[in-house]
């Protein structure tokens, strides 16, 4: 796997959240994505980017264009320094929300990605890493 470019985008403020959607709709557009998958991938940032600023106290979006068996994707990582989740389990489970952001809670936003990581724990903070292949 290499990477062709990678950056990051600060997520803290609400304003933040648009940000984040237009330069991963910018990148994916330039990776040649497919409207429909481009249209997927930004409502999961959308969400995820949300819930970094409301949940996480503000945080990154490390964005990287990847190539792997001849396939080109985007890679995100959202990351924040808050409270992390407690219920894993409960957060992870169709149609659970905490309010406040689309609705689709992490689940809803799995569903629209390729590949989707979780890492968190109370106290330790959430990193989000998720990955569309055009």
């Amino acid at each position: 796997m290499t990477t062709r470019q990678s950056g990051s985008q600060p997520v803290r403020i609400e304003q933040d959240v648009v940000l984040a959607r237009q330069l991963a709709r910018k990148v994916a557009s330039d990776c040649g994505m497919r409207l429909v998958d481009l249209t997927k991938l930004v409502t999961a940032v959308s969400e995820l980017a949300r819930n970094t600023v409301v949940y996480g106290g503000g945080g990154d979006m490390d964005w990287e264009v990847i190539e792997e068996a001849g396939r080109v994707g985007l890679r995100l990582v959202f990351r924040d320094e808050g409270p992390g989740i407690a219920d894993v389990k409960l957060a992870l489970t169709d149609g659970w929300t905490s309010g406040g952001g689309l609705g689709l809670g992490l689940t809803g936003a799995r569903r629209l990605v390729d590949e989707f990581e979780l890492d968190t724990a109370p106290g330790q903070g959430t990193r989000v890493t998720i990955t569309r292949w055009t």
